[in-house]
């Protein structure tokens, strides 16, 4: 079993959650915000059995492309995903 946390920036979150429950994974989000640029971030959390983390990663990097935009004078990218991948030992819907 494994808990998946992606950070992804808030226009992203929208078609990322739909997509996972399209493929039957349920997601937890929490906001939050990027200490960089001071933006808006979604933080999902994702339990999945360890045969199909590889289906959520292909989800998550799929939608979540990273991309140039105007911060004030300057262009930065945004986009993409931090994803962190833990080992937990035991998952419960109560």
């Amino acid at each position: 079993m494994k808990l998946v946390i992606a950070i992804v920036q808030d226009e992203d979150t929208s078609r990322v959650t739909q997509e996972l429950m399209k493929s039957k994974f349920r997601a937890t989000k929490l906001a939050s915000t990027g200490g960089f640029l001071k933006s808006g971030n979604t933080t999902l959390l994702i339990g999945v059995e360890d045969d199909k983390l590889n289906d959520v990663l292909v989800i998550v990097e799929g939608v979540c492309k990273s991309r140039k935009i105007k911060k004030g004078s300057k262009e930065v990218e945004v986009g993409g995903a931090t994803v962190f991948v833990m080992n937990t030992g035991q998952f419960k819907k109560i």
